[in-house]
């Protein structure tokens, strides 16, 4: 009996799992603005998760571990992101990390994305091209151009 208890127990302990960069931080604190380029930043951390698209140049590094219990939606345990900014030249101009506090929480509304224009139903988007197909002016038949 005791033995089911003890398994019971430790079939309940949540999964710990590592998503994305491993934080080291004798790696991160190795990291010296105005010491630093690109070509030392990747050497030593490695390529970023994601880059910036505009503005100054700006490398993301992005951790996560999540905790699960079987049967249950992952939770967030610990977060964090790291952002090194580049001036023009290359050259690290800063390093910032955040961590969880800085996420933002969105709750999308329904299932259903709302779109313009026409509600259809089913049967009307499976049968709405019939006589269409192949009519005068539409283009598609031999009277067409």
């Amino acid at each position: 009996m005791l033995g089911a208890v003890v398994l019971a127990l430790g079939a309940c302990t949540s999964i710990r799992e590592n998503r994305g960069y491993i934080v080291d931080n004798v790696l991160l604190s190795a990291i010296q603005p105005g010491i630093d380029n690109q070509r030392s930043v990747e050497g030593t951390l490695g390529r970023p998760t994601f880059t910036s698209q505009f503005g100054e140049p700006t490398w993301y590094y992005v951790s996560s571990v999540t905790g699960r219990k079987p049967f249950v939606r992952p939770r967030i345990e610990d977060h964090s992101v790291l952002a090194i900014k580049f001036d023009a030249a290359g050259n690290v101009m800063s390093a910032d990390r955040s961590g969880v506090e800085t996420v933002a929480y969105i709750s999308p509304d329904g299932d259903e994305t709302p779109t313009l224009g026409r509600e259809r139903s089913f049967l009307e988007d499976l049968f709405g091209n019939i006589g269409s197909v192949g009519a005068p002016g539409a283009g598609g038949g031999p009277g067409g151009p």
